[in-house]
C-alpha cells in the first residue's frame, strides 16, 4: 500500500511540474487584465478595452490547457508515451464537464492504468508495431472519453444542481453556517464544480440585492493561493525550490482573486493541502460574514476592494484566512514529516 501511494504521488508530481507554467502564465495574464480593466458594478469591464480582452482571452486559454496537460503528463508518468493521448483527452473532457482539477487528476490516473492494461493484452505479431501509435491511443481514448462523458460527468452535473438548490435553502438560515459551507466549497476544488457552485451562488445573490454572501465568498476565494504562498515564505526549509517558485506565483494570483494558484500544491499533496486551505477559506468567509462585508462585483480577492463595503473587515478576513492556511499547512507538514522520520 505504501509503495502504491508513493508511486502515485510521483505520478501526480510529474503532472504538476508540467502544468505549473500553464497555471502561472494563465494566472498572471488574467490577473494583469483584471487589474488594468476598470471595475464596473458587475465586475471588471472589458467592453472598452479590446487589448485587455485579448490578454484575458490568452490567459483563459492557458488555464483551459492546464487540465489536459495535468492529466496528460500524469498518464505519461504511469504508461509512457502511449498514455499521452488518453490523458490529454481525459483532462480536456474534465474541463468540458466541469469536473475541474480533481476530475483531471482522476482522468490522468485512470487513463494511465487503462493504457498499461491494454499493453498487457496478447496481440498478433503483425499488430505490435502499430500498438503504441494507433491501437492503444484509440482504444484508451475511447475508454477514458466514455468514462468521463457518460460515467463521471453525469453525477457531477447532478451534484451541481443539488448544490445550487441546497444553498438556496440555506440562504435564509444561519449566516455563519452558510459562510462555513461556502468557504469550504470555494477551497475544496479550486475552480472546479464545487467551487463554481459556491461562486455562482454568491454572484446570483448580488442580483437578489444581497451582497453579503458574495463578500463572504470573495474573501474566501483568494486565501488558498495567498496562504500557500505565505507558507513557502514562512517555512523555507519545508518546501523545495519548485514549490517556492510556485509560492511566489500563487501570491500574485491570490492578490488578483485567482483560487487556481493553489492547484500545484493541492495536486502534489492533496490530503494535506486541501483540508488546510479549506480551514483558511472558512476562516475568511466567516469573518467577512460576521463583519458584514459586502462585495458588489462577482469576483474576489483584494482586487475588488474598491467595490466592497466594510473594507477593513474584508481585509482582516483575508489576512486571517491567509495566515491560518499558512500556519496550518506548515504545522501539518512538520508533524507528518516528524512521524515519518520517527
Amino acid at each position: 500500500m505504501k509503495e502504491f501511494i508513493v508511486k502515485h504521488k510521483q505520478y501526480l508530481l510529474s503532472g504538476v511540474s508540467f502544468a505549473i507554467p500553464f497555471i502561472a502564465c494563465g494566472g498572471i495574464l488574467i490577473a494583469a487584465a483584471i487589474a488594468l480593466a476598470p471595475m464596473g458594478a458587475t465586475g471588471p469591464d472589458f467592453s472598452n478595452s479590446p487589448k485587455l480582452q485579448v490578454i484575458l482571452d490568452i490567459g483563459v486559454t492557458s488555464f483551459k490547457l492546464m487540465l489536459p496537460v495535468l492529466a496528460g503528463y500524469i498518464s505519461y508518468a504511469i504508461a509512457g508515451k502511449p498514455g499521452l493521448v488518453a490523458g490529454f483527452i481525459g483532462g480536456f473532457l474534465s474541463g468540458e464537464i466541469n469536473a475541474g482539477f480533481l476530475g483531471a487528476l482522476l482522468a490522468g490516473i485512470i487513463a494511465g492504468h487503462i493504457v498499461n492494461l491494454i499493453k498487457k493484452l496478447p496481440v498478433p505479431k503483425i499488430l505490435k508495431p502499430v500498438m503504441p501509435i494507433l491501437i492503444i491511443p484509440i482504444i484508451s481514448s475511447l475508454a477514458i472519453g466514455i468514462l468521463m462523458m457518460k460515467v463521471i460527468g453525469v453525477p457531477i452535473a447532478d451534484f451541481m444542481v443539488f448544490l445550487g438548490e441546497w444553498l438556496k435553502g440555506l440562504s435564509a438560515g444561519n449566516a455563519v453556517v452558510l459562510a462555513v459551507l461556502l468557504g469550504a466549497m470555494i477551497a475544496f476544488d479550486m475552480g472546479g464544480p464545487v467551487n463554481k457552485a459556491a461562486f455562482f451562488f454568491g454572484a446570483a445573490m448580488i442580483k437578489e440585492g444581497n451582497a453579503f454572501v458574495m463578500g463572504s465568498v470573495a474573501a474566501a476565494i483568494c486565501t488558498p493561493p495567498l496562504g500557500m504562498g505565505l507558507a513557502t515564505l514562512l517555512g523555507r526549509k519545508m518546501w523545495d525550490e519548485q514549490e517556492k517558485e510556485a509560492g511566489i506565483a500563487a501570491l500574485g494570483m491570490g492578490l488578483m482573486g485567482i483560487t487556481e494558484g493553489a492547484i500545484p500544491f493541492a495536486a502534489s499533496d492533496p490530503f494535506r493541502v486541501i483540508p488546510c486551505i479549506m480551514v483558511g477559506s472558512i476562516t475568511a468567509a466567516v469573518i467577512a460574514m460576521l463583519g458584514k462585508a459586502q462585495d458588489h462585483a462577482p469576483h474576489g480577492g483584494p482586487i475588488v476592494l474598491p467595490v466592497v463595503d466594510n473594507k477593513i473587515l474584508y481585509v482582516i478576513a483575508i489576512l486571517c484566512g491567509t495566515f491560518v492556511t499558512a500556519v496550518l499547512i506548515n504545522l501539518v507538514k512538520k508533524i507528518t514529516s516528524a512521524k515519518k522520520g520517527a
